[in-house]
């Protein structure tokens, strides 16, 4: 285990320390007010509006309770309390001081934060504004460019920007860049300008120059956000007078090698450095009416399962940097995961169906992203099955155990229509259809099978599956897999799955991934950056950075 504290995922509003949620019928009130002494680690504060890690896993808290506990909200607005600081993006003095590992950690989860508002607005009809009013820089632009509109306050002063270049010698890692020219599509020539300005732009040049969609002076702000807040919530078919559901605190225990959840449990291997992830079935009986559902909340065992992977997946990516093999297992009843599937299926358009839907979609894309090489095993009393068959999907390698002889115990795997396009990955595929690029003979021929209970050489036959031991053979090749990944080096591994995960066509949300792996994580460990007189190490202190001017 890491000697280092334990990165805590679970909070709960009377526990946050930065983040203020008001709620006014459709409209609920996000507005940041962080406390520059209460940083999740010591050795710096969060001045001016900047946040750390601890500021993201809260803003990640207050978005799932307003999708689960407030369905009558439609429109978020996110804005500061602070005067003339909207949010002056991540930590400096954070970075500065931090670990490579924990800045590309942070930095990705504050990718999947920023992402997720994009995610809910496509799918739950949730939308966001970002009311700007006061300076807004790095992160804290990019945070306004996940929402839907930005409105900025036009009082001379308060400007947009993205000074990291200029500043640090770093990028706008989780997302900047990307968005200001896919989504905003601010002309390449002013982006250049953009990227390259330390003050920023303001007023009517920045809604001239597509920064922002709308200015309004100060005297008239507040009423030109509630008029955009209602207008975005118009868009929205959430629920004006549905029941929310309280999510209640996870029940979990952590040893020292092990995480046990009701449905997940994750047993470290030290040696090895492998953890074993198993994702259990339902064990009783589930709901299959709306008002069932609702009446079981945070305990129906789609919702529950995918808070509990969630958190099992983040406490492993931040706390457990030397394991790099997670060993996929599920266990169960496959009949009762097509039962819930088809539940599930049938309700999708439910508010509280939805949520849950997009919450499991967030969840399996947060394993695609994981730095760390993934390998199902499906053996005995596995219930690889609809949804949880996308464990599977998403690994690098499957292996399934074949016992011919055995019909009744042989492993199976089961497709159901939710393997076709209920979760997609960030490309915007299924998993399916990523494993096939999208041809479509092998798709059809998968199809074809749909809700049979396929054993380990019929699913080796259709691809499904990248090996079919028997049980002579099964311990062996699986040690010896498990074995040679752990000895391969930990960085090139990084690089080659994230290529080969991510093979289909590219979206905004691929390219945000991307060029954090690609690009800022060189550049953070580039002399110019970290180095002893490397922009990011010399800000706030009165020197100037010393740059190699060799261009590579």
């Amino acid at each position: 285990m890491s000697t280092t504290p334990r990165v805590e995922y679970q909070t709960e509003p009377s526990q946050y320390k930065h983040w203020k949620l008001k709620f006014d019928g459709a409209i609920a009130t996000l507005a940041v007010a962080i406390d520059e002494n209460a940083g999740l680690r010591p050795g710096y504060k969060l001045k001016l509006n900047s946040y750390d890690l601890g500021v993201d896993i809260e803003l990640n808290d207050a978005l799932n309770r307003i999708r689960f506990e407030h369905p009558e909200v439609r429109t978020v607005v996110v804005t500061s309390l602070k005067d003339k600081v909207f949010c002056s993006g991540a930590n400096i003095f954070m970075l500065g001081v931090s670990s490579h590992s924990w800045k590309v950690n942070f930095c990705k989860f504050t990718n999947e934060t920023r992402n997720s508002f994009e995610d809910s607005s496509k799918h739950s009809g949730l939308k966001f504004l970002a009311a700007v009013n006061g300076a807004c820089a790095g992160g804290g632009y990019e945070m306004a460019l996940a929402c839907d509109e930005i409105i900025l306050v036009d009082d001379r002063s308060s400007a947009v920007s993205l000074p990291e270049v200029p500043l640090l010698g770093v990028l706008p890692g989780t997302g900047g860049l990307t968005r200001v020219t896919d989504k905003r599509h601010v002309r390449h020539d002013l982006a250049d300008i953009f990227c390259t300005t330390t003050e920023g732009v303001r007023g009517q040049k920045a809604k001239d120059w597509r920064l922002v969609d709308h200015i309004a002076k100060p005297q008239v702000f507040a009423q030109k956000v509630q008029e955009r807040a209602a207008a975005l919530a118009a868009q929205s078919d959430r629920p004006a007078n549905a029941k929310g559901v309280a999510l209640t605190p996870l029940a979990r225990t952590i040893e020292a090698d092990a995480l046990r959840y009701g449905f997940v449990s994750v047993e470290i291997d030290r040696a090895k450095r492998t953890a074993t992830f198993t994702v259990k079935s339902p064990s009783s009986a589930q709901p299959q009416t709306i008002d069932a559902i609702v009446a079981a909340g945070v305990s129906w065992w789609p919702l529950q399962v995918a808070r509990e992977l969630e958190d099992a997946i983040l406490q492993m990516r931040t706390n457990e940097l030397e394991v790099g093999t997670w060993l996929i297992k599920t266990q169960g009843d496959a009949a009762a995961v097509l039962a819930s599937d088809a539940t599930l299926l049938s309700n999708q358009n439910h508010w509280l169906v939805r949520e849950t839907i997009g919450l499991l979609r967030r969840t399996f894309s947060r394993l695609d992203v994981s730095s760390r090489s993934l390998f199902a095993l499906i053996d005995a009393g596995s219930c690889f099955a609809g949804s949880l068959l996308e464990l599977a999907l998403a690994c690098d390698r499957s292996y399934q155990l074949a016992l011919p002889d055995n019909p009744e115990t042989t492993p199976t795997v089961t497709l159901n229509e939710t393997n076709f396009g209920l979760f997609p990955m960030a490309t915007g595929q299924s998993r399916l259809a990523r494993r096939f690029y999208d041809e479509q003979p092998a798709l059809d021929a998968v199809r074809a099978r749909l809700g049979q209970a396929l054993d380990a050489n019929a699913a080796f036959a259709l691809g499904l599956v990248t090996s079919a031991p028997d049980d002579i053979d099964w311990a062996d090749e699986v040690r010896i897999a498990v074995e040679e990944r752990a000895s391969m080096s930990p960085d090139a591994l990084t690089g080659m799955e994230a290529n080969l995960r991510f093979n289909g066509q590219e979206t905004m949300a691929t390219r945000i991934f991307g060029r954090l792996t690609a690009w800022q994580n060189w550049i953070f460990q580039r002399p110019n950056a970290v180095g002893e007189k490397g922009a990011l190490k010399v800000y706030g202190k009165g020197e100037k950075a010393a740059f190699d001017w060799n261009r590579v």
